[in-house]
């Protein structure tokens, strides 16, 4: 099968699998994934240089394309330009990773990270054979630290919906990020909370009044 085709298969897939996207945007959308595993970098202009061979079309007119995906709505051209909210994909990628699941056991770990003082993404992720499959995150400035609850609360909301009551989900986190509500949040869901848990930490069954 050549490039092409393989180019087209996926383009197809990811409408498919991404319903609510606009032909426009599943299209980039494939075009910028496709040429990320093909060429192994995320650099615009590698990318574009090389689906330009593919499609027909100069690198230039390609890597607008790509650089119009991730523009705001104000700087995107054309009369019906629109903005994509990312979390609208969080759901639908959760279940098309699911329909390939082999089990009905599925680990998600919630994870921040930092780049230097700039920037923290807060991600939740599939975990499988040693790798994390990101399928929500939210990116927010370093200094929000405060205003993390209500991002962890909602992707792990929009990702239930994707997930069948039958599944056994494990939640799993570093201690920096345990807190009670999101505990108690996870366990909501009917999911299993694997926290690490400070030093000082201390629990109570709640049919007993013990600590």
């Amino acid at each position: 099968m050549t490039q092409q085709n393989q180019l087209s298969e996926w383009t197809a897939t990811v409408s498919s699998e991404l319903p609510h996207l606009s032909k426009p945007q599943a299209v980039v959308l494939a075009w910028w994934s496709f040429g990320i595993v093909m060429t192994r970098t995320c650099g615009r202009t590698t990318v574009a240089a090389f689906l330009a061979l593919l499609v027909g079309h100069k690198a230039s007119t390609v890597a607008q394309r790509l650089r119009e995906w991730c523009d705001p709505i104000e700087r995107k051209r054309g009369s019906k330009r629109q903005a994509l909210d990312g979390s609208t994909c969080f759901a639908p990628l959760l279940a098309w990773l699911l329909r390939l699941w082999p089990t009905t056991t599925l680990a998600l770990a919630v994870d921040a990270t930092t780049l230097s003082q700039r920037f923290v993404v807060l991600a939740i992720s599939v975990v499988y054979r040693g790798c994390a499959i990101p399928v929500a995150s939210t990116i927010l400035p370093h200094y929000q630290r405060g205003q993390w609850r209500l991002h962890w609360l909602r992707m792990l909301r929009l990702l239930s919906h994707a997930v069948a009551p039958e599944m056994t989900v494990v939640v799993l986190a570093d201690r920096g990020l345990y807190a009670g509500w999101l505990f108690r949040r996870i366990v909501r869901l009917g999911w299993h909370p694997f926290l690490r848990v400070n030093p000082h930490t201390t629990f109570r069954v709640s049919s007993q009044r013990r600590w």
